[in-house]
């Protein structure tokens, strides 16, 4: 008796499936698994290598440029050093000739009768006919210098000198005339030095005026011959008039 299972496969369905299973078992015995292609793999790997190591590469020299980079654009900056124009030299100003100095003094030019106070109590003023002053021990009393009484010669230079003090100061003062080119200042030596005065003078150079000076007399001092010599100076430093020495 044969068993159900057997029979069943002994049918046309079993004969099928026999002949597939036998089919495949035959095709996967003659399959061959082809090599591995180690040699590609090697040489991809070699090649990733080189790239992650060009691209580190790259970014640390890209690091490096950045400085170099800013150190070339501060040196191409506005004003940087190396381009910067070279430095003018120093003016250096010319020192005053003597036609750009100060101008030397000139007389002050008072109106006819118009008073000048040298000191309290000394005063003087001028008219055509020459110099009037008053001094401290005579207040009320004008003295006179006329310059047109014929005891000068105003063509020729010469200078006058009148003084009058005590034991502490001089009141120096006297007419000047006959001068070449401006009067311009006056200088009076004394027992006890050089002491400097002011020059007066009337309107439209009438080629004279007067000088004044005061001076404060040492201990020991003589009043009476107290000047030795008064020289006027011109506006070029030069001798306008003087005294000879007395």
């Amino acid at each position: 008796m044969n068993h159900p299972r057997t029979e069943a496969e002994s049918g046309p369905g079993h004969t099928e499936a026999a002949w597939l299973r036998q089919a495949l078992a035959e095709a996967a015995h003659e399959l061959r698994p082809s090599p591995l292609p180690l040699a590609d793999v090697e040489r991809r790997g070699r090649r990733i290598r080189r790239s992650r190591r060009t691209a580190v590469f790259g970014a640390g020299c890209g690091l490096l440029l950045v400085p170099l980079a800013v150190v070339v654009l501060r040196g191409t900056e506005p004003g940087a050093a190396h381009d910067a124009p070279p430095a003018a030299p120093a003016s250096v100003s010319p020192s005053p000739s003597a036609s750009s100095a100060a101008p030397a003094p000139t007389p002050r030019v008072v109106a006819s009768g118009e008073h000048v106070t040298a000191a309290p109590g000394f005063e003087l003023w001028l008219t055509a006919e020459g110099k009037y002053w008053t001094t401290p021990s005579m207040p009320d009393e004008p003295q006179f210098r006329s310059v047109v009484d014929g005891n000068i010669d105003r063509n020729t230079p010469g200078v006058g000198v009148q003084s009058e003090g005590d034991s502490s100061r001089v009141y120096l003062s006297g007419v000047y005339y006959g001068g070449k080119g401006t009067a311009s200042s006056v200088e009076v030596e004394t027992a006890d030095g050089t002491v400097r005065g002011k020059l007066i003078e009337l309107p439209g150079k009438p080629g004279w005026g007067a000088w004044y000076a005061v001076a404060d007399v040492k201990p020991g001092s003589g009043s009476w011959d107290y000047v030795s010599r008064v020289t006027v100076l011109d506006t070029e430093g030069g001798v306008y008039a003087r005294t000879p020495s007395m």
